[in-house]
């Protein structure tokens, strides 16, 4: 009789996690409608760039070679000077950057690399982070693989509220917890998954608050920028990490998943001082060197132009899908007693409440509802909250604009204000 295999406690601890247990009723629901997904409208995605720039790329045979060998662990110093340039423009410099050095730039598979990266190389079991509540639950199931004991901070329409920030680190400090505290967590711009993006007002305080605290040891703060360029109605704000003067606070992720290609997987990161080394060891134990041809994709639509003119139409794409959804949810559910929900700026979110006797959880009747009867499906909210904690509100839900059309955007918008009403007169 064989032995029972010895499983690690990280792998046991990222059992279960929320991602994978959504995707599996995409599977069993695959007949919904689907304001679930986060994934990006088909119809946005550059086939025809893509195609033509890779051409170019691969069309002189000594360069095209190289660029299917093998890059560099943080990609190519002629790369990564043209995403400096890039974030430059994006910040509104005219410096180029070019006084933050090149070491401090790595390109990854996508920004939720870089994430887990960043995970890796801080975290120890039981050492803490900070989050908006919600957030990201992604990100939450990484922190939970880790280990890390996760603090959810008070959030609203202007994004982390820094009064409370400051009342849960003073409260660590008191309780002698404050050197077990590594990171604080911040989606800065329309959020995944309320839509909504963090303040002026309050960027210069969560940052001065985070580095207020770093007493004990250092404290970093995580800003996770990837819906950054989706802005529909004004532009974004400068990022929290342009504000950090000494640059060794704020770590910076960004994606092009969002605004070009999931399916090139190329992210963008830059670090504080410290954490360039463990970061760099630990993604050359990973894959030394992320996909090389997609970075080099990605950079020539950088230095010619086209990429902007893409993102430019995706953002209309997504400004007329969230009109769509508004629109929907206007008409279907104003009539609603105590329904609310966020308008977003941008992004591919909307995120709405219903009464709090309305549970929208995996295994609540809605749900079933929803996805039994009415043939839709969302994203139960309490997932976008620590697993572990008691006052996550269970009567939420995260719909994304990304995937359906605006006509089916309409009919699932109809679907779900069918199944909320419902519950409501039960």
């Amino acid at each position: 009789m064989p032995h029972t295999l010895t499983i690690s406690d990280q792998a046991r601890r990222a059992n279960g996690q929320a991602i994978g247990f959504l995707m599996q009723q995409a599977v069993e629901n695959a007949d919904c409608l689907s304001l679930a997904a986060g994934l990006v409208d088909e119809q946005t995605l550059p086939a025809e760039l893509a195609r033509i720039t890779l051409n170019e790329l691969l069309g002189e045979p000594h360069k095209g070679r190289q660029r299917l060998q093998y890059g560099t662990t943080q990609g190519p110093d002629p790369l990564r000077r043209v995403f400096r340039t890039y974030l430059a423009a994006l910040e509104q410099r005219t410096d180029q950057l070019e006084h933050i050095p090149l070491r401090r730039f790595c390109l990854t598979t996508g920004s939720q690399q870089l994430l887990t990266l960043i995970v890796r190389a801080l975290f120890n079991p039981g050492d803490i982070c900070l989050v908006a509540a919600p957030t990201y639950f992604v990100f939450l199931g990484v922190l939970q693989a880790a280990g890390a004991t996760i603090i959810p901070v008070q959030s609203d329409q202007n994004g982390m509220q820094p009064q409370a920030l400051q009342t849960e680190l003073q409260r660590l400090q008191d309780q002698g917890q404050l050197h077990r505290v590594r990171l604080v967590y911040i989606v800065s711009d329309f959020e995944n998954p309320t839509g909504v993006s963090v303040s002026a007002e309050r960027r210069p305080e969560l940052l001065q608050i985070t580095k207020h605290f770093s007493q004990e040891s250092r404290i970093l703060l995580l800003e996770d920028a990837a819906y950054r360029e989706l802005h529909f109605d004004v532009p974004p704000q400068p990022s929290i990490w342009s504000l950090d003067d000494d640059q060794q606070t704020v770590i910076l992720a960004q994606t092009f998943s969002k605004s070009f290609s999931p399916g090139v997987r190329v992210g963008l990161g830059v670090l504080p001082d410290e954490l360039i080394q463990p970061v760099s060891d630990l993604k050359g134990n990973d894959d030394f060197g992320s996909p090389h041809l997609n970075q080099h994709l990605i950079a020539r639509t950088l230095k010619n132009g086209t990429y902007k003119s893409h993102v430019a139409k995706v953002r209309e794409s997504y400004r007329g899908k969230r009109n769509a959804m508004l629109t929907a949810i206007d008409r279907e559910f104003s009539n609603l007693t105590d329904v609310t929900w966020y308008r977003p700026n941008g992004g591919m979110y909307v995120w709405m409440k219903l009464p709090e006797h309305i549970e929208t959880g995996f295994n609540s009747p809605l749900f079933r509802a929803a996805t039994q009867q009415h043939k839709v499906m969302y994203v139960p909210g309490e997932l976008c909250y620590p697993p572990d904690w008691p006052q996550a509100p269970r009567c939420e839900m995260r719909l994304s604009y990304g995937v359906l059309s605006e006509e089916l955007l309409d009919e699932g918008i109809c679907r779900l204000a069918r199944a909320v009403r419902s519950q409501l007169s039960q």
